[in-house]
């Protein structure tokens, strides 16, 4: 059997979140700046003093080249930390193929690494939150996201050695309980923050919200279908579909290198 190069798949990870970024700067731009803008323009509205001071890096930069430039390395950083992550599953986590495998990495990622941690520390947009907090609650979110990550692997080793004794169906279900139980326990221990003003539109925060929740799942989602295809061309050459036995390719993965 010849070993796939693992650089190989770091490349088609990184182009993979080149392509996921490229589409989900198209969201922010559609979808979040219009709200950014308008949250500053209540901002501005609302502040009964102005210093005349001129601000380092211009609204108009921050919403084009800044964005471009934070979301566009974003993406290819994550595709290549995914593309690791596919190099140690494929293979381990069940009788998937390398585009299941690759979708299945992606949703678990958007899960861990953001919904959770956004279901407990949601996005704020300008005028929400004050700013003598936004460094401890920019470290709790990191430190919820770390919970969340580490939690899930946490799961998924405690779901694989249970299932020589379960089965995979409930040796899964027991894993995500205790996933969803631990992370239950830690939203409720860990400080929450309200600190929204009454005269702040419940609309436009809700927007806010929902429009940096599509960029992220616009990110993801691409990048296990892009990411999907090409490890599927690259594992299984002239192959239309995955079949459920080239669970083996992972272990070619794996010793590459």
């Amino acid at each position: 059997m010849n070993s796939i190069s693992v650089r190989a798949l770091l490349v088609r990870g990184m182009l993979a979140g080149l392509v996921a970024g490229v589409l989900a700067l198209l969201v922010a731009c559609f979808l979040g700046e219009s709200r950014v803008d308008a949250a500053i323009a209540l901002e501005e509205s609302h502040s009964h003093h102005h210093d005349g001071g001129e601000e380092l890096v211009s609204r108009t930069v921050q919403s084009t080249a800044g964005l471009a430039t934070g979301v566009l390395v974003f993406g290819v950083a994550i595709g290549g930390i995914a593309a690791l992550v596919f190099c140690y599953a494929l293979g381990r986590i069940g009788r998937f193929g390398p585009r299941a495998t690759a979708v299945l990495i992606a949703g678990a990622a958007l899960l861990t690494v953001y919904v959770v941690p956004f279901l407990k520390y949601p996005a704020n947009p300008p005028a929400v939150g004050n700013p003598d907090t936004i460094g401890r609650r920019t470290a709790l979110f990191f430190l919820m996201v770390a919970l969340s990550v580490l939690l899930a692997v946490a799961a998924v080793l405690l779901g694989r050695r249970l299932a020589p004794r379960l089965g995979n169906w409930n040796a899964t279900t027991v894993a995500s309980a205790g996933y969803v139980l631990v992370i239950g326990l830690a939203y409720a221990f860990l400080p929450s923050f309200n600190e929204v003003g009454k005269d702040f539109p419940a609309t436009l925060l809700w927007e806010f919200r929902l429009s940096t929740l599509a960029v992220q799942a616009t990110l993801w989602v691409t990048f296990g279908l892009v990411f999907g295809r090409l490890t599927e061309r690259l594992l299984v050459p002239g192959a239309g579909a995955v079949t459920a036995g080239d669970s083996g390719v992972g272990r070619a993965v794996t010793s590459a290198g």
